[in-house]
């Protein structure tokens, strides 16, 4: 059996985590042996992953805060466990993994990069840091898995080693994501809006790099013109609580016309629910949230990030980054089509995610590269 140990910094509900739990449950279970390692308290993934018996430990980390501490704990489970494999998720837990790996003896460490066009003046100097001093290290990971050709570009840029690099895309789950009239209608019951209200909907959690704020401006500007429009926000940290987010909703007079719904696990229902899906982003590499909504039958209009408008292709819009009245406009133009063209413009976002973004070829090409690596050792 393959021991694969996977370092996350958390396992709350976004797009790398829930990349690793698609990984470790769509993997077979009588070949791998799936180890999961969160560096702060798990969230609901952990909890998910934890309840289909996987393996799941924390280090007790505090988010922006080196701990001496960490680094000895994971090495003390390196070296219970003597994985085959640790594959670090994002820029945090890729030098700490490097780090414990080296002192555990690990044979393979492997990094994930999930993200392109990085506005890190936006990020704390320790994540700065952070990213730069990974890229001086890069040429001591074994691979480097860049889940988008943009993210690859940007990286090597930076001085990560190309040579390291492999670009394997996201995988969605059909199954999970796709097309519900139950959930659109039973949305609009919660939200307390009309069954035929027209929905625009962002899932991201509260991020300078999701911007926010271009997202409301944009809704604040098709309002004045189209005032039965509503929105749907979801995702860490977007709930009434967060001041900056209420101020964002008051500065473009959306009182009553913005839903904040914070950290949600009904994901597939609420995307399901949407008209318009919409990645406001000014940095991504391959973005899950688009994905599922086009699984969902959902047209997107997406900023000209990362692989975004090779994932939507034809079947949405793609506006510039940071310019509210292009992403208006764009809603507006999918607004005036009508449902039915609207439809089947889903239909055909459905189509693409199925032909050529599958979570089984996800699932197969990692675990590809683990066999590949390991193969070697072995004979």
């Amino acid at each position: 059996m393959i021991r694969i140990v996977h370092l996350i910094s958390g396992l709350n509900v976004g797009g790398a985590e829930r990349d690793l739990g698609k990984l470790v449950q769509g993997s077979d279970g009588s070949r791998f042996q799936h180890v999961v390692v969160s560096m702060i308290e798990p969230g609901p993934v952990g909890k998910e992953l934890a309840a289909d018996g996987v393996e799941v430990h924390e280090l007790g980390m505090r988010p922006g805060r080196p701990s001496p501490g960490g680094v000895l704990r994971l090495v003390k489970i390196l070296r219970r466990i003597r994985p085959d494999v640790l594959h670090c998720w994002m820029y945090h837990a890729n030098l700490l993994g490097l780090l414990a790996g080296k002192l555990a003896g690990v044979p393979h460490i492997v990094w994930g990069i999930l993200c392109s066009d990085v506005d890190l003046g936006r990020y704390r100097p320790l994540t700065r840091w952070v990213v730069w001093l990974c890229a001086r290290l890069s040429r001591l990971a074994t691979i480097i898995i860049v889940n988008s050709q943009a993210g690859k570009k940007i990286h090597q840029a930076w001085g990560y080693d190309a040579s390291k690099m492999v670009v394997i895309p996201n995988g969605f789950d059909v199954e999970r994501f796709k097309p519900d009239a139950a959930a659109r209608r039973s949305v609009r019951v919660e939200l307390g809006v009309a069954k035929d209200t027209l929905l625009i909907g962002l899932i991201a959690r509260f991020d300078p790099m999701k911007d926010h704020a271009t997202f409301l401006k944009a809704a604040g500007l098709l309002c004045r013109s189209n005032p039965s429009v509503h929105f749907l926000l979801a995702g860490a940290g977007i709930t009434q609580d967060n001041v900056a987010i209420r101020e964002m909703v008051s500065e473009n007079c959306l009182e009553g016309f913005v839903h904040l719904l914070g950290l949600r696990e009904d994901i597939p229902r609420l995307t399901a629910a949407l008209d318009i899906a919409c990645l406001s982003s000014t940095g991504e590499g391959f973005p899950n949230v688009m994905g599922e909504a086009m699984a969902c039958g959902v047209p997107c209009v997406v900023t000209a990030v990362g692989d975004a408008a090779y994932i939507v292709g034809d079947t949405g819009r793609v506006v510039p980054a940071r310019i509210p009245e292009a992403m208006s406009a764009a809603w507006a133009e999918l607004i005036e089509m009508g449902p039915t063209a609207r439809h089947a413009l889903g239909e055909r976002a459905r189509q693409r995610v199925e032909e050529n973004f599958s979570l089984d070829n996800f699932v197969r090409r990692h675990i590809g590269w683990y066999e590949a690596l390991i193969s070697p050792s072995r004979n």
